[in-house]
């Protein structure tokens, strides 16, 4: 994990930068013709709730719904996350990986309940990982959710997603989607996205993107998100896989850091991630 950590300055302080936007402006995409707030709460309520066990959740890695010891290295991002995206303005942040198993979707969904744990925030949680869904799984979904046709501008929000609590709404897809990259890049997408985001308020948006080596789906998209994390395998990912993806990333949006994942062995009083 030092390794990678060292490897991973080096190559920021070799081009210049510190895994920032690379000199992009700040991007905010504000939702057109937004409702009243009575009818946001009203469009809020009408979203199945969904409420999985402890056990569920356990079993999955998912820990930081209930707050506590397990949930600190989550809200210790969120609280970064927050301070970044406030002082800029943003509401979108890209969730990636470079590869497969980094555990990017369990960060996604962990960091989106630690969020919804402050009462003021509404969270939307969007699973664009359209290849290999897993959000439904993780929440014990048995619905045929498939938000990719919201996407395509064929179905409503409100009947592919759920709703955890009073504030954090999650939308999914129960099964892989066909053709996902030529789907993401459709006409349809952004104005699906702003829609959303019109009616519902969201403080702040999560998406749940595919991993970036994998496929070109996450370039499809991230041009539409106002800043990204990266999820590396502490003991899997290489320094330059990282290296390339933040090259990627950040001809396209703001870069907030990168996330290690997976570490066993940590040196005490280590965090859970680096980030920054």
């Amino acid at each position: 994990m030092e390794r990678i950590q060292t490897a991973i300055a080096k190559a920021r302080a070799a081009r210049g930068d510190k895994g920032g936007s690379g000199g992009r402006m700040p991007s905010p995409f504000a939702a057109d013709r937004p409702l009243a707030p009575e009818q946001v709460a009203e469009a809020w309520q009408a979203l199945s709730e969904v409420a999985p066990s402890p056990h569920h959740f356990s079993r999955h890695h998912v820990v930081a719904g209930r707050g506590g010891k397990e949930s600190a290295p989550f809200d210790v991002m969120r609280t970064k996350l927050l301070h970044q995206m406030r002082a800029q303005g943003w509401r979108r942040v890209a969730i990636t990986s470079p590869g497969a198993g980094c555990g990017k979707s369990t960060i996604a969904l962990n960091l989106a309940l630690s969020l919804a744990r402050q009462p003021e925030l509404r969270i939307l949680l969007v699973e664009l990982d359209l290849r290999r869904p897993s959000l439904a799984r993780m929440l014990g979904l048995t619905d045929g959710h498939n938000f990719a046709e919201v996407l395509r501008d064929s179905a409503v929000f409100e009947d592919h997603a759920v709703r955890i609590g009073a504030n954090l709404a999650i939308a999914t897809n129960r099964q892989p989607v066909r053709n996902p990259s030529e789907l993401l890049q459709g006409a349809s997408v952004p104005g699906a996205l702003a829609g959303i985001e019109a009616h519902y308020a969201p403080d702040v948006v999560i998406f749940d993107l595919p991993p970036l080596l994998v496929s070109d789906d996450t370039l499809a998209v991230a041009d539409l998100v106002d800043c990204a994390l990266l999820i590396a395998a502490a003991e899997s990912t290489s320094a330059q896989e990282v290296d390339l993806c933040e090259r990627e990333l950040a001809e396209r949006t703001n870069v907030l850091g990168v996330v290690l994942n997976k570490c066993r062995y940590m040196e005490s009083g280590y965090g859970y991630s680096h980030y920054g």
